[in-house]
Order: C-alpha cells, then structure tokens, then sequence
C-alpha cells in the first residue's frame, strides 16, 4: 500500500491500534489494514495473534498481545475461551498516547485508554455472539459444549459490554444498520464510514469468459447462512463455488451435492477472477456491512443478496426510488424457496446489468476515499479534544446505559 498522507493535524500525533483478535484476513482486518498504511508506525494491541494469517501490513509492527496467546490450543479453539476475552481486553496495558482507535465486533472497544488519550471506536457490531448473533451460535440446533455452557455467561458479557461502551468517545459505525444496533444497546450516536473495498484490484472481463457457476466468499460461520447458498444449489442442480473455511465445513458438506465445490480459503490473487467469471456472487446472510458484495460489483458481477442489514447499503436493486442502475436481486425471506426465486429472475434476464456501471458503482467505496474520511474525522475529533477546556468529560459519552431487555434485530 503506498504512504498516506496524513491531515496536519494528525501529524505527530502518538496513536496505538487495537484490534480483537489476528487470525486471518476477513472484513475487519481489511478495515485494520487501512488504519495500519494510514499509521505505519502505531504499535498494535490484540488479545492473540497467529503469525502469517494476516497482511504484511498489518504484522509489520510492534505486536502485543494477552494471555490468551499462551493459553493451550487456542490458535484453533479461541472462541471456546470467550468468556474469558472481557478480562484479556482489559489487561492489555497501552502506552502513552494521544489517540487510541480500536476497531471491535467483541471486546476491543473496551480496553482501558490511557489517561488523556482519546478513544475512538470502529464498530462492526456491539458483542456479536451475545446480542443480535446470539441464536445463530449457541441457540438451539446448535451441537457442543457451548450451547450450554454460554446462558451461564452471557448476562455477565452484555453487562460488561453496555458499561464498558463508555470507555469510548467517539464511536464510528460501518453502516446505518450498525449505528442502530450501537444506539440501542449503548444509548450512543455514531458517525457511518463505510468500511473498504479494494476496488482497483478487481475488473470486469469479457462476457464470453463468464462461466455458469455461482460465488459464495465467506468465513463459514453461522449467521453468514452459506447453508441456505449451498442446500438451494444442490437441490437445484446449480453450480456453486464456496470459498472460505470455518466451523461449518463439516456440516455444509454434508449439505452439498455434486455441483458444489468447496474451494478453502483462497489467496488474493485468485479471488479477482473467481469473482470477474461468475454468474454472480451469493449473499445469503444478514450482514453488518459485507464487502464481498462491492468485491463481486467492482469485478463486474451482480450480487443476489438477502434484503436485510448491511446489503441494503451497498446492493442496488431493480426500480431503485433513486434512478441507478441495479447492481443485484434481493430475496425477502430467508428460505430455500426464496434464494431460488430469486435466482431464476437473474437468469430470467429481466433485470440488466451492465459491468461497467457495477464497478463505478463499488469505486465509490473505494479504500483511498475511506481512508480520506476515517482520517479527517479524526483529525477534527482530535483537534476538538485538544481544544477543550482541561478536565471536560467526551463529547458523547452517556450516563450508564441500561442492558436492553431484548438484545436482537
């Protein structure tokens, strides 16, 4: 990634990153990424690191982490010490700074700032496997230990996550969705920035080189709903490429049949003309955001995606109120019969897409306008605090939040 150019303001400024947790690049570690080029030198706090599962951006810094790096198997098994990850978050010990930006979708918001230092937060979700994701981990139909392990602790995590949201001065949302879910559970507002698209990576290819498949890229985990992608194809008889690994492996395999292929995670390179060749990509969950969408768009490909959270912020459908050319199809339900509804208007034909105007459309999402935006919000932010009076509490920091009774979408 080429230098940043940093807003006056920001210049000098002594910054500490904090992120979740370093297992692999999926959405949150491409946001990492981008604040990492923006600030090369900003040391990096997380609760465990697997050497190599992430971008050289990104490793190529001071790295710290909790106990749990020391704990046994955790590298395979970390999820399994959740209730642990309240206690690791806050035993990370940041230095002196001016500038703490953590980006969180489980307990990185709530380290402890040092004194002085402004925190801002990059939300992708409050606690995903204690709020609104809750079921789709641990509810019923769901095997193993956990299922009955976790009631016991989640009443402590929501508490924890709720009174530590105040921790946080600012908090920016990846989406509209989120920034609801932020207001909810936290009594807080927040400023949307979407998060990046490395559009430039991707391109259209000729109509003659796109093949009959459809897409899924997705960590296989279960609220990403790739089951719904995979039991619709292989009942269909359509064929479907699944790249990604997770704790779903095993169970999605058994749901194929011969046209879906399962592919593992794939290197970058590979991933342009995966996209560029397919029929289109399959977005079958309720996302935060999704960046795999603006991927397939920036490729030159359409998106059939489930018309709830995230996808409604980037997928542009068919009579849009607002006149641009639809980039996908949306299905109402999250059902067999729906997906497949769907996929018979796409190759029905009735609804147009044009290449060129599905790239535009993901250059406005591009990481060099994300960058532009997260960067001067911070700067601005930055230059409020150093202006306050000495001893004025945040800007938007509440009373104590109370832990909503029903905690889901």
């Amino acid at each position: 990634m080429n230098r940043v150019k940093l807003p006056e303001a920001l210049r000098g400024a002594r910054v500490v990153l904090v992120h979740d947790w370093l297992t692999g690049m999926r959405g949150g570690e491409k946001v990492l990424e981008a604040l990492c080029a923006a600030f090369p030198e900003a040391p990096l706090y997380t609760l465990l690191h697997l050497p190599g599962s992430v971008s050289r951006v990104i490793e190529d810094r001071p790295l710290h982490t909790s106990f749990l790096q020391r704990l046994p198997l955790v590298e395979k098994r970390y999820r399994h010490y959740l209730p642990l990850f309240p206690l690791a978050a806050e035993s990370l010990r940041l230095p002196p700074c001016d500038l703490v930006l953590s980006t969180s979708h489980c307990v990185a918001k709530g380290v402890r700032p040092p004194a002085g230092a402004l925190h801002v937060s990059y939300l992708h979700t409050p606690m995903r496997y204690v709020w609104d994701l809750y079921d789709q981990y641990f509810g019923p139909g769901r095997g193993g230990v956990a299922r009955y392990v976790m009631p016991l602790f989640r009443g402590y995590l929501q508490s924890w996550d709720v009174k530590t949201s105040g921790r946080v001065d600012h908090y920016l949302a990846n989406s509209a969705h989120v920034a609801k879910r932020i207001a909810r559970h936290y009594q807080r507002p927040a400023t949307v920035i979407h998060p990046p698209v490395q559009a430039g990576r991707f391109a259209p290819v000729p109509a003659a080189e796109v093949q009959d498949y459809y897409l899924v890229v997705s960590a296989l985990a279960p609220y990403k709903r790739v089951d719904l992608a995979v039991s619709a194809c292989a009942r269909s008889g359509r064929r479907l490429k699944v790249v990604g690994t997770g704790p779903e492996w095993e169970r999605l395999k058994t749901l194929a049949g011969p046209t879906v292929e399962f592919l593992g995670w794939q290197p970058d390179e590979a991933l342009p003309g995966l996209y560029a060749r397919a029929r289109a990509l399959l977005f079958p969950g309720e996302e935060d955001f999704g960046i795999t969408p603006l991927e397939s768009m920036a490729a030159g490909r359409p998106v059939v995606a489930y018309a709830k959270g995230g996808a409604l912020e980037t997928v542009v459908g068919r009579d849009d109120p607002q006149g641009r050319p639809a980039t996908g199809i949306f299905f109402a339900r999250q059902d067999e019969s729906s997906l497949l509804a769907a996929l018979a208007e796409l190759e029905s034909g009735a609804v147009e897409f044009d290449p060129a105007a599905l790239a535009a459309h993901a250059a406005g999402f591009d990481t060099p306008i994300f960058t532009h935006r997260i960067l001067e919000f911070l700067a601005q932010t930055l230059t409020g605090r150093r202006s306050s009076p000495p001893g004025r509490p945040a800007i938007d920091r509440p009373a104590e939040a109370m832990v909503a009774s029903d905690p889901r979408d």
